[in-house]
Order: structure tokens, then C-alpha cells, then sequence
């Protein structure tokens, strides 16, 4: 005995351990809502590129486009032109749509449209960069300017991140003489950065530009420069005027390099323009987006990977355990008595089309006649079998009736009166005639509203849409109701009616 119960608790907290763990890596690893309501952010961004197309020349018009190998999912991205033809390859790390035509002539105008969200995206293997590099030429005043601005660099860093954050920090300092210099009174974001990538270059710490754009709606904006250095093991990015590390949660990497964002031959005056825009999209069916437009299979192993029509029956499937677990309580710890475990379930599943409060009217409408038949047929003094047989028929006729009657009076709530399983009415009606043979009257009368109202309970739990939303989405959880149903079966306790009922004996 004492084996078994060691065996029956190590079931019980494996099997709530695992229902924990597997719902747990489906809300914080996968990111799958936890609430149908929930909703999270789409961004819809347009790059329009126009231009002066030299009559009787070929164009030929490239831009660089997100790599998409981020912490965004693009869900869609088209190149909007008009008699173009248009190709995306791969240069340096990088993504280049390529638009060309034989002929064009007068202004052109081109689209590129992206649509991103975050969620989902999960983890993306990070490519690795150089750990060092060759310096770059650099003789004179310049060579003698950069070697008086690397000496206090060197004495106040301790690593590549710290090295490169002084760095930026002193060629910001445009009161310095030697900056001065280097700069050769040209102050922009792009010459600072020549020259951080040049003292970089002397002490061979490896230096990329990135060019990003931020995430904001409603702003005009061109791609803003960062950069990024790789330490042995992670990309570090600096912002080049205040030398800020790390790259903000808003933005989006749009190409590497030195190379310029557009490129345009057989044309002139080309310039791009960047809108923004925000939505919010209901998560659980961007969840299926996703799915369908990346390689990410989160939901394709679950319920949701299912037919529709199959989807709708699992629906009701997977809340019949919780109204199972609501007989099994009021029977083992409250003591109520009902007519076995599943009939009241079943009863509660036919409420859900009968609405509550007519289902309990038809249920005691159609139990009453059907016991006063039962009670006649008594005195005929049928066999079992034949006996069931006429009260099932009695029970068809008595729903076709209802239904009649219902659908004449304008009551079409009465019409889902067959959805009462037919069979379990039988057999209610037939279990409780003998309770009443055997008990008597006020039992059988207890025992018919003690199943009453546990079906009625079980429909209120299983009814609930936010629970039903989380079982069919997350159905590990019925690992966990099932180790409470294990615990719950060794429970030899007084029932709570009993506490009552022997409340006498507490006196004496």
C-alpha cells in the first residue's frame, strides 16, 4: 500500500510538472496569447522612390531592402511598379531589389511596401564578423592627430566595447584640436563616423555601418547610421553622435555597408521617402499568419492545425473533463448525489444549445411525463428491454411535439430541444423510476435535482469562453486536471453532507 501511494504521487507531480512545463514553453518561448482578446502590433511600411528617367535610355534603379533575418517576421512585401521588371539578390550580407526597364521617360514613381510583427519571430542565428582588421593609410598631420587622440583612448579603455565607446566620445569633443583636423570642418553624422572608423582602423577593431530606420508612425524620417563592431561573440552597436550602446527595440536594420541606399542609371534626381504605419491585429490569428508565411510551426502541431469543422467539435471535446471534474467534486468532497458521472456532463453539453434556463424547463418537462409513462408500463409488467424500448419512442414523440408546438407558437429556442441526447433521457428517466421503486419518492426526487444542478454548474465552467479559448489553445492543461482527478481518487474523507448529517455524534 505504501509502494502504491508513493507511486500513485510521483504520477501525480509528473503529470502536473509536465502540463505546467509545456503550457508554460507555449505562452513564454512560443509567445502564444493567453487570451483571444489579445492583440499585438503590425507595422506596414512604405519606401517610395522617385525620380527622372532619361528619355531613350535603359533604367536600371537599385535599393537596398531589409535582410528579414531579424528579430521582426515579415508577413508581406511587395514592389508596387508599373512596366517594370523586378528581381531581389543577396550582395554582402545584404538584400537589393534590382527595378529595370528598356524604356522610360518623364518621372517615375516606385513603391516597396513591407509588413512586419514582432511576436513570433523567436530566435535568429546571429552571424558572426571579423574580430580584427588591417589599418587604413593614413600619413601627416592626420597619422600624428590620430595617434594623440588613440593614446588617452587606450589608457581609459579596458575592452573592444569600452575602446570603441571613448573613441566616439572624443571624436564628439569638436572643441579638440585634433579633431579639428580630422574632421576638416566637416561635422555630419557620415564624416564622424569616417573618422571613428579610421582611429578603429589603427588599433584593427573591426567597424561596420548600419543603417536603420526607426519604427515610429506618423514621422518623416531617412535611414539613420549606427554602428556595430563584433567582440568575439556579439554584435555591438554605438550610436556615432552620443555613443550610445545598443540598438533601441524600435529599429529595424535596413542594409550594411558604405554603399548608398539607391543606385540609378539611366536617370537622375532619385530620392526616397519612408512612411510608417500601425496596426494592431488579433494575436492568435497573427499566430496562423505567421505560420503560413514563415518556417515557424508553432501552431501547425496543435488544435489549430486541425480542419475547421474538426476545430469546432474539439472545441466542446476539450471542455468535458472540466465538467467531469465538477461531478467528481460535488460527489467526492460535497456528497451530492446525481445519476452516475457522465450523465449530468451530457445533460450540461445539450444546455449549451438549449440555453440554460429552457433547457432545465424541456429536461423537467420531458423527465416528469416520461416517469409517469414508466410508471404505467409498470403495471403491464414488461420486460427490461421492451419497457426502454417504448419510453425511447415516448421520448422521440415528446420532443417531435415540443418542437410542433414551439415552432407554431414562434418559440425557435424550442426547436433545439433534439439536441437532448435521446438515449441518456431514456435512461435517466429509467434510473430514476427505479430509485423511486427502491428509495422511494424523496430520493428520487433528491437525486433528480442533484443531477440537475450539477449539469447545471458543469455548464456555467465549460461555458466560460476565456477557458475554452486557453484548453483548446494551450490542451496541456488537461495533464494537470487529470494528476488533481488522481489525487482527488484516494480521498476517503467525510463527503461535506455528511459532516451534517453526522453532526449529532460531534455533541456527544
Amino acid at each position: 500500500m505504501r509502494s502504491l501511494t508513493l507511486h500513485l504521487k510521483v504520477l501525480v507531480i509528473l503529470l502536473v510538472s509536465l502540463g505546467v512545463l509545456i503550457t508554460a514553453y507555449q505562452i513564454f518561448v512560443l509567445g502564444i496569447p493567453m487570451t483571444e482578446d489579445e492583440t499585438d502590433d503590425l507595422w506596414n511600411i512604405d519606401a517610395k522612390v522617385e525620380f527622372q528617367a532619361n528619355a531613350r535610355e535603359p533604367v536600371k534603379l537599385q535599393m537596398f531592402v531589409p535582410p528579414l533575418t531579424q528579430d521582426y517576421v515579415s508577413l508581406n512585401e511587395s514592389f508596387i511598379s508599373n512596366n517594370y521588371g523586378v528581381s531581389v539578390n543577396r550582395v554582402d550580407g545584404n538584400r537589393k531589389v534590382t527595378w529595370s526597364a528598356r524604356r522610360a521617360s518623364g518621372k517615375q514613381t516606385l513603391y516597396y511596401r513591407l509588413v512586419l510583427t514582432k511576436r513570433y519571430s523567436g530566435e535568429q542565428s546571429q552571424t558572426k564578423g571579423p574580430i580584427f582588421r588591417d589599418s587604413l593609410p593614413v600619413e601627416g598631420p592626420e597619422k600624428i592627430a590620430a595617434e594623440a587622440l588613440l593614446a588617452p583612448i587606450r589608457q581609459h579603455s579596458a575592452d573592444v566595447e569600452t575602446f570603441i565607446s571613448e573613441t566616439i566620445k572624443r571624436v564628439n569633443n569638436t572643441n579638440d584640436d585634433n579633431v579639428k583636423l580630422l574632421l576638416g570642418g566637416d561635422a555630419s553624422t557620415a564624416n564622424k563616423a569616417k573618422v571613428i572608423d579610421l582611429l578603429l582602423s589603427i588599433a584593427h577593431v573591426p567597424m561596420e555601418r548600419v543603417h536603420t530606420i526607426r519604427l515610429a508612425a506618423d514621422i518623416a524620417q531617412s535611414p539613420e547610421l549606427w554602428l556595430r563592431s563584433f567582440n568575439g561573440e556579439n554584435w555591438l552597436y554605438f550610436n556615432p553622435e552620443s555613443g550610445q550602446q545598443g540598438l533601441p527595440a524600435d529599429r529595424l536594420v535596413w542594409w550594411t555597408g558604405d554603399a548608398d541606399l539607391l543606385t540609378l542609371e539611366g536617370g537622375k534626381q532619385a530620392q526616397v521617402s519612408f512612411s510608417l504605419d500601425s496596426s494592431e491585429m488579433n494575436a492568435i490569428r497573427l499566430a496562423k499568419l505567421t505560420d503560413e508565411n514563415t518556417d515557424a510551426d508553432f501552431l501547425e502541431y496543435s488544435l489549430y492545425g486541425l480542419p475547421l469543422q474538426t476545430q469546432q467539435t474539439f472545441m466542446i471535446m476539450v471542455m468535458i473533463p472540466f465538467g467531469v471534474l465538477v461531478i467528481l467534486i460535488l460527489r467526492n468532497l460535497g456528497g451530492l448525489q446525481t445519476l452516475g458521472t457522465f450523465t449530468p456532463v451530457l445533460i450540461a453539453l445539450a444546455f449549451r444549445e438549449t440555453q440554460l434556463g429552457f433547457g432545465i424547463v424541456l429536461f423537467t418537462i420531458i423527465t416528469a411525463l416520461g416517469l409517469s409513462l414508466r410508471s404505467y408500463l409498470e403495471h403491464l409488467k414488461l420486460q427490461m428491454l421492451p419497457r426502454l424500448s417504448v419510453v425511447l419512442t415516448f421520448v422521440v414523440v415528446l420532443i417531435a411535439v415540443i418542437s410542433l408546438f414551439s415552432h407554431k407558437l414562434g418559440l425557435e429556442r424550442g426547436l433545439s430541444v433534439a439536441l437532448f441526447p435521446m438515449v441518456i433521457l431514456t435512461m435517466t428517466i429509467e434510473r430514476l423510476s427505479i430509485t423511486w421503486e427502491e428509495r422511494g419518492g424523496p430520493t428520487a426526487f433528491k437525486v433528480a435535482i442533484g443531477t440537475l444542478f450539477a449539469a447545471t454548474l458543469a455548464h456555467l465552467l465549460m461555458s466560460v469562453p476565456e477557458l475554452n479559448y486557453f484548453v483548446f489553445t494551450f490542451p496541456a492543461v488537461l495533464l494537470i486536471l487529470v494528476g488533481f482527478m488522481l489525487a482527488m481518487g484516494r480521498y476517503r474523507g467525510y463527503r461535506l453532507t455528511e459532516l451534517f448529517r453526522f453532526k449529532a455524534f460531534l455533541k456527544d
